[in-house]
């Protein structure tokens, strides 16, 4: 069963920086595609950027392009979220999530994904 762990969420002043990790378990990267999403109170679940299962492709959601990027590294079987820039409506929670040789594609649609961790709070606020 393929699990995967959010970390690096918290507390952060606007324009500020957070790095956000997201650890796969139970198989290799190299077999899916991860897709990062966020969701604030009261609002839809959103897409925010996907890395393919090969590596070769990414895609992010037009409001976050050029302040959020999207990487991977195969030996810590782990996928990673850098956003610059952060605004107060950056404020959510933070999820990843995975389909085993899906396309990342946008939209970045959550209901394409089948598995899921369990989120990591992203706070911007002076």
């Amino acid at each position: 069963q393929l699990q995967l762990v959010e970390s690096g969420g918290g507390l952060v002043q606007p324009g500020g920086s957070l790095r956000l990790s997201c650890a796969v378990s139970g198989s290799t990267l190299n077999y899916y595609t991860i897709g990062w999403f966020r969701q604030a109170p009261g609002k839809e679940r959103e897409g925010i950027s996907c890395i393919s299962w090969s590596g070769s492709s990414t895609n992010y959601a037009d409001s976050m392009k050029g302040r959020f990027t999207i990487s991977r590294d195969t030996a810590k079987n782990t996928v990673y979220l850098q956003m610059n820039s952060l605004k107060p409506e950056d404020t959510a929670a933070y999820y990843c999530a995975a389909i085993q040789f899906g396309a990342c594609r946008r939209p970045i649609a959550p209901n394409t994904y089948d598995y899921w961790g369990q989120g990591t709070q992203v706070t911007v606020s002076s």
